[in-house]
């Protein structure tokens, strides 16, 4: 799928998941000019900030707005700037066959991990994960550059991340997954991507071994390790930071046993380095 936005293109921010605090409005204004300054033209959800607990909106009215950038003819992308834990909430309110006949990438991370498997799985779409807000985080200078190389200039800028193989030396398939807490939410749903030949993404931002434990346990158990034609494996930023032992490659390793191939990326995950990677579409 080309990624190819021009000048003027207008562009959908919506926020599927927690709402963001007040205190963000600044940060959320900057990526606006940001964003502007490329020539591209957001365009806000009316549910971005906090106004009941965590919530916007509830889960119909934060489906009902990203279906409203879907409909809109003259919104080009979508890109979610939210993440935490509500985003699987807004499944069951998406019009899936107008998302199938959509040319739009949906893009987000995270959280979002479950939209973007969700659509997947409900349309064969592929979404990109991948966190707009990083283009005012720290890695902001370069995070510009890769994104504007790609979504204006047709390059791969953002796409080119590097691995190392720990175990096997190839693999292709389909990929999915992603954040691996988000991505279990929706096992045992309709949402929930068949995983024979599939490329399984992994990452995760909080979690040490006690709570990766768990989730590699319900992977296996659901013979995910069984189907898959490979693992790629991102950051896993709480159990970098800890200095967990064992640490994420380790466990992985001895759940998946010893022929599954599985490789390692740095550009993938919650950093504010982290590049894009599209779910639902082939990789070798």
């Amino acid at each position: 799928m080309e990624i190819k936005y021009k000048e003027n293109d207008n562009i959908g921010i919506v926020c599927c998941s927690n709402g963001q605090k007040k205190e963000n409005e600044e940060q959320l204004k900057v990526l606006a000019q940001t964003l502007e300054s490329m020539g591209l033209a957001p365009v806000f959800s009316p549910y971005i900030y906090e106004k009941d607990s965590v919530f916007a909106a509830d889960a119909q009215q934060r489906a009902q707005a990203l279906m409203d950038f879907y409909r809109n003819g003259e919104i080009k992308g979508i890109f979610d700037i939210s993440g935490g834990d509500l985003a699987n909430g807004i499944l069951p309110y998406l019009d899936y066959d107008l998302i199938a006949r959509s040319e739009k990438l949906f893009w987000g991370y995270s959280d979002l991990t479950s939209v973007i498997n969700g659509i997947y799985t409900k349309t064969g779409k592929a979404s990109v994960l991948y966190q707009i807000r990083n283009l005012v985080a720290d890695e902001s200078k370069q995070q510009i550059t890769d994104f504007r190389n790609t979504v204006l200039d047709n390059k791969t800028d953002l796409f080119n991340i590097t691995y190392d193989f720990v175990q096997g030396s190839e693999m292709q398939g389909i990929v999915v997954g992603g954040n691996i807490r988000c991505f279990l939410k929706l096992a045992g749903t309709d949402y929930f991507p068949e995983l024979s030949g599939k490329i399984l993404l992994l990452e995760s931002y909080s979690g040490a071994v006690a709570q990766m434990d768990a989730y590699l346990s319900q992977l296996q158990q659901l013979g995910a390790f069984e189907k898959i034609s490979g693992i790629l494996l991102g950051t896993f930023t709480q159990m970098e930071k800890r200095n967990c032992v064992p640490d994420a490659v380790t466990m992985v390793k001895r759940f998946a046993g010893n022929s599954l191939p599985i490789a390692v990326t740095r550009n993938i995950g919650h950093g504010y380095d982290s590049k894009a990677i599209m779910i639902g579409k082939e990789l070798k």
